[in-house]
């Protein structure tokens, strides 16, 4: 397509986008009485208009029911995360057995290590990309520590090459096999937060699984943000939050992922809860550990239901846009940001901007991550006093979501004028 750096072009995207309804759905932080443009959906996404209605429901189930909403209600507090399973699976590639809602990202994390990170004095090591985001490497750091090894052997951070800001596929698929006999398990973020790269996941999945090794993704800034497709890609395990491109609150919710062959064999190792217990035996109180079948048999703690109920008004907005649907829109929406940014440099004259986000469509979801090569901190602080709402991120980005599900193109033509 053919981009124009006109207001003109860019209503007239709009006008024509069959997903332009979903804007309407949100509530924007108002900058000298009107919207803000926002553009950190990456960071919190926006609050659907509906979650308001969704909470409200919930409370009059429990001053109508008290503790028997967990039966009575149209929705039984006792199997509410069920109704978010088809969701997720469909965002994410996978059955509905082997995905369920539940705790927070690091929690989940250090979960999935418990299951999948099964070090001995040969196969110990981590391979993870470096510079991960800090939660990810304290609890990876952690779980090394907890088994007896050091982080400095056990752990194997992958950086670009020099010069360069994004890793090459063949520098990870390398690395894999150079610590192929003492390697444990691969864990990465499926889009690195910073440079916003996508990762090929089939291909280290395969590579990890060839060696001998567990594979796992950290899902934060891939959820509700690239269609994937975990189940046949054979990925091991999952985890993702749902506060950025899924809209679920800020801490909201997290989620796991495990694959079909772990999640429905009871030996796979685990910690134990009651919520996950076998759900028709539940509340016969016994003791030893039975497991629910599939990812539910990971449960801990009974259903944060009023969480539980932001998420589900914010999935029932990817339900019926679509995941492909709000990929399409992004492709075009981020590629016409790309173009506006270089646009932007060829009117200052020089290359002022530099987007270190991958080119490749492919290789990178709703976001672009940019190095401004002259006062970059000052510069995004005076954006914001404009009504553009990014993110800063040390120690020299700015990063910017235009999200399909609620930005529009005249948000990017306009965020360009400003930044020029």
């Amino acid at each position: 397509m053919k981009f124009e750096n006109t207001i003109e072009f860019a209503r007239a995207m709009d006008e024509n986008d069959p997903l332009r309804k979903f804007r309407n759905e949100f509530l924007f932080p108002q900058h000298d009485g009107k919207d803000a443009i926002y553009f950190c959906g990456n960071s919190l996404g926006l609050q659907p208009k509906a979650t308001r209605e969704y909470i409200l429901k919930q409370l009059d189930n429990w001053s109508e029911y008290g503790v028997e909403g967990h039966f009575k209600t149209e929705t039984p507090w006792m199997y509410y995360q069920k109704t978010t399973k088809d969701s997720l699976a469909k965002l994410i590639g996978a059955k509905p057995l082997e995905v369920v809602a539940m705790n927070q990202l690091t929690v989940n994390l250090h979960l999935m290590m418990i299951s999948f990170y099964r070090p001995t004095e040969e196969r110990y090591k981590i391979i993870m990309e470096g510079s991960a985001f800090p939660s990810d490497q304290y609890a990876v750091e952690s779980q090394v520590r907890y088994h007896g090894f050091q982080p400095n052997d056990a752990i194997v951070e992958l950086y670009p090459r020099d010069g360069e800001y994004t890793l090459r596929s063949e520098d990870i698929l390398e690395a894999i096999e150079k610590h192929k006999d003492s390697l444990a398990l691969v864990m990465m973020g499926a889009v690195n937060y910073y440079t916003g790269q996508f990762f090929p996941l089939k291909e280290i999945t395969a590579k990890a699984h060839a060696v001998g090794a567990f594979c796992g993704f950290d899902l934060a800034h891939a959820m509700g943000n690239i269609p994937m497709e975990l189940h046949d890609w054979d990925v091991d395990f999952a985890m993702w939050c749902s506060y950025k491109y899924l809209n679920s609150s800020p801490g909201g919710i997290s989620g796991i992922y495990i694959h079909e062959k772990h999640c429905t064999n009871p030996e796979t190792p685990r910690f134990a809860g009651w919520w996950g217990y076998k759900e028709d035996t539940r509340f016969l109180m016994q003791k030893g550990y039975i497991p629910e079948p599939g990812a539910e048999g990971w449960q801990m703690s009974n259903v944060p239901v009023l969480t539980m109920a932001v998420h589900r008004a914010a999935l029932d907005l990817f339900d019926e846009a679509g995941l492909s649907n709000l990929r399409q829109k992004s492709l075009t929406l981020t590629a016409y940001m790309e173009f506006i940014v270089q646009e932007a440099n060829i009117r200052i004259g020089s290359e002022k901007f530099k987007i270190i986000t991958p080119s490749d469509s492919t290789s990178r979801g709703a976001q672009l991550s940019i190095i401004c090569k002259d006062g970059g901190k000052k510069v995004f602080d005076e954006l914001t006093a404009k009504g553009i709402i990014g993110d800063w991120r040390e120690p020299e980005v700015l990063r910017f979501a235009p999200v399909p599900l609620y930005n529009s193109f005249e948000d990017v033509y306009r965020f360009g004028q400003i930044l020029s």
